[in-house]
């Protein structure tokens, strides 16, 4: 099992440590989930996410073949411009969702999960194309997401980079508490704004002491993976293997936004994506809050009011914010309209829900 450059503070801190996609990272500190998640959306938190993965894409034809290799439009970007995207594989589902950045015109890094780190290189590999150098830097990279309504405040006080100046999925490099070369990013899976650094290993704790020292004002607090849990599933987004997986296509997910037809364009699937967007799919994912009271967890069956089977949770819990259970899930595509009822089949109990528009916190 791996280590982060922070392991041995979020022990010292007494994080419940556990194993996660062959890492040792910290799920809660001693003040629970629920206090982290208020945290991070009142004022700041810390991740540790340096179990993500980071592939460096360059050379002349970089952007030939990432427009050949992922699902949404990469020739849009501007230098200092990330964009959301998948990366479909030939049977019409998604090997990895993951974050592009163009960092020059032909740089570009590619920021994958920590669970499909080896998965996601391999198929990069096979796909490899003449003029484009890869690199996996996983291995030499950390990174802190840094989250929270108080973000920016905290870290303005660590870098001359105007930290306002830089719009939602945009990023730069820039001195950063002492360290150069760092990069700074607005982006994060929590919804409540803040930035992502990335940085070598061994800056790690000047890096992580200095951010703690500059939040201190703003009760600055590490939050584990729990809480990055719940916060991603408030604002409906997919987390890997649980609501988009190797058997799950972007129109499918609701992911048709990231999944573009331009002619420079001929990434694996894209036939079938095309037919699915053309003529509709069978099963749509969706967001859904229970009526009765109750928590619909993954794996959970979806079903009419006569308790037929209509599709499955992929993620849910009880919302720290509404206090109410909430959940994602797939079903047939004539129950994904938002208003509708469904049903939850808990342990042989069918418990009310209804389709709801996502997010669920606003």
């Amino acid at each position: 099992m791996k280590n982060t450059p922070f392991t041995r503070i979020h022990e010292k801190l007494g994080a419940k440590m556990s194993p996660f996609a062959g890492y040792n990272m910290p799920i809660e500190y001693p003040t629970g989930i629920i206090a982290e998640h208020h945290t991070v959306c009142e004022r700041v938190g810390v991740f540790d996410v340096s179990h993500m993965g980071e592939f460096w894409v360059r050379g002349s034809k970089a952007l030939s073949y990432l427009q050949d290799l992922v699902s949404n439009d990469v020739s849009v970007l501007n230098v200092g411009q990330v964009q959301y995207n998948c990366l479909p594989n030939e049977e019409g589902g998604i090997v990895d969702d993951l974050l592009v950045y163009k960092v020059s015109e032909t740089d570009y890094l590619m920021v994958v999960n920590a669970s499909n780190i080896d998965k996601d290189w391999n198929w990069c590999k096979a796909h490899h194309a003449a003029g484009v150098s890869l690199e996996n830097v996983s291995d030499q990279t950390a990174q802190l997401a840094v989250q929270g309504p108080k973000a920016g405040l905290a870290l303005q006080k660590l870098t001359k980079v105007d930290l306002s100046a830089i719009p939602y999925y945009h990023f730069t490099y820039g001195t950063f508490a002492g360290i150069e070369h760092v990069l700074i990013s607005n982006t994060g899976y929590t919804g409540a704004g803040g930035f992502e650094l990335y940085f070598p290993n061994e800056v790690g704790e000047t890096i992580w002491n200095a951010v703690f020292e500059a939040g201190a004002e703003f009760d600055i607090k590490p939050i584990g993976l729990g809480a990055r849990d719940t916060l991603r599933l408030e604002m409906g987004f997919c987390l890997y293997g649980n609501d988009i997986d190797d058997t799950t296509s972007p129109i499918e997910a609701g992911l048709g936004w990231v999944t573009k037809f331009t002619p420079d364009k001929h990434f694996p699937s894209r036939a079938i994506f095309e037919k699915q967007k053309a003529e509709g799919v069978s099963k749509k994912r969706i967001g859904f809050e229970m009526l009765d009271k109750g928590i619909a967890r993954h794996g959970f069956e979806l079903t009419d009011a006569s308790g037929r089977p209509i599709g499955h949770v992929t993620s849910g819990n009880i919302s720290p914010v509404s206090k109410i259970g909430i959940g994602m899930g797939y079903v047939e595509t004539a129950f994904s309209v938002v208003g509708k009822e469904i049903f939850v089949n808990v342990r042989g109990r069918l418990l009310k829900a209804q389709v709801v528009k996502m997010p669920f916190r606003k």
